[in-house]
């Protein structure tokens, strides 16, 4: 066995200098790889990811400190494969680093001294209700819904991908992206958990930096967050795939580049204040020709909400990835609560607004207001109303008395 230990201490010069430190290993061909990292997390936060000679190999981020890849398999957020002979490289985020910097230690070990954990299976959950519920829609396709943003062991979510989409069959979903960040080593992973559980698993991926995210999503395999985010925009385009803007406005990771073609312009930590105008003010002055779509941030029970909060209801063919995403490039999208007041999961029959052709359409909406972005009102006096599409500027929203959001399109 060859194991070796390599001490380093970083400052804030090296995070001014290369943000992702990359320390080379050379490695011989064998059966595994294992890399553990030691540091003083009181102290500082240090990410941890892994490349090899042939291309990016995974990313845990802080969630975890050692990974292990086999040719059959690796720990959640990297992929397994062989061993190829060569320099690889352990990326090491410098997150955050102190005054003073601090010490880290990594171990290097080939083979592995561990093996790499099995994910849970959860087994097939009912649907409570289907959004087969014949909602008005272009001539062609029909409304699906679903949530563009979750998270599971394969970076730092609590689930694992089989459990998650058995959390989206009983949040009553047709589709849930998995968005793990900076990894697609989920992506292999989709097809069957899909087919086994009844639901659309949208492949993703949450690029992710200390100026803001990004959902790539599409089977188009890894985008490199480490190169300048102008380059992602032109990069997903060109292979098929969409990007949208994750939590553009929240703490310390907001959006602060050039828009790609969607916005994540209702994240769940709207539903913190749902009478916060904040989003509406960044829509108003940039986002009037991106599409406007939803996601939970999903990670683990017991933050207050799960998958579906909010729900984002897409026009599409079919409900295959390739439908979904079609119809997120054509704008046939609306976003809705998800959620009844005690919090349950309810898409289908919370406060629902949907643009159809000439007419928009206000169903489960009773003693709501419509409002436009210049701020026009209008009362919704019945269970379905429909107004002209040429009512109101730009897009429109629904309010209940409160002046708490309900619903867009």
């Amino acid at each position: 066995m060859s194991s070796r230990t390599v001490r380093l201490h970083l400052t804030p010069e090296h995070q001014l200098r290369q943000r992702y430190l990359q320390l080379p290993v050379e490695v011989e061909i064998g059966p595994s790889l294992e890399i553990e990292i030691a540091y003083d997390t009181s102290q500082a936060v240090v990410d941890l990811g892994c490349e090899s000679p042939a291309g990016w190999r995974g990313w845990s981020g802080s969630a975890r400190h050692r990974f292990v890849i086999t040719s059959e398999a690796a720990t959640p957020g990297y992929r397994p494969g062989e061993l190829e002979a060569g320099e690889w490289a352990v990326v090491l985020g410098l997150h955050s680093i102190p005054t003073d910097g601090v010490d880290v230690q990594v171990e290097i070990r080939s083979p592995a001294i561990s093996r790499p954990v099995a994910e849970p299976w959860a087994a097939p959950a009912a649907c409570p209700a289907s959004s087969s519920r014949l909602l008005p829609a272009p001539a062609g396709p029909r409304w699906y819904a679903g949530d563009f943003q979750a998270h599971t062991l394969h970076c730092d979510g609590s689930e694992s991908i089989s459990q998650l989409a058995a959390r989206g069959v009983r949040a009553g979903l047709d589709f849930l992206a998995v968005t793990d960040h900076n990894t697609v080593s989920h992506h292999e992973h989709l097809p069957g958990v899909s087919a086994a559980h009844g639901i659309t698993l949208l492949p993703g991926q949450e690029i992710t930096t200390g100026r803001g995210h990004a959902n790539a999503f599409g089977d188009i395999g890894w985008i490199d967050f480490r190169r300048p985010a102008s380059s992602w925009v032109d990069e997903v385009a060109g292979r098929g795939g969409v990007l949208s803007v994750n939590h553009l406005i929240v703490g310390d990771c907001s959006w602060l580049h050039r828009l790609p073609r969607a916005i994540e312009l209702w994240h769940i930590s709207w539903f913190r204040d749902l009478s916060s105008t904040q989003a509406w003010a960044f829509w108003q002055r940039w986002g009037r020709d991106v599409v406007p779509i939803g996601g939970s941030d999903f990670h683990r029970p017991g933050q207050g909400w799960t998958v579906g909060t909010p729900t984002t209801w897409v026009a599409a063919e079919d409900s295959s990835p390739e439908a979904i995403l079609d119809g997120v490039q054509r704008g046939r999208t609306a976003i809705n609560v998800g959620v009844r007041p005690d919090a349950t999961p309810d898409p289908l029959c919370t406060p629902v607004l949907l643009r159809v052709d000439d007419e928009v359409h206000a169903i489960h909406a009773e003693g709501a207001v419509l409002v436009d972005l210049e701020g026009r009102q209008r009362r919704i006096t019945s269970r379905h109303q429909s107004v002209p599409s040429s009512w109101g500027m730009g897009s429109l929203h629904l309010e209940d008395a409160d002046r708490r959001l309900l619903a867009v399109c």
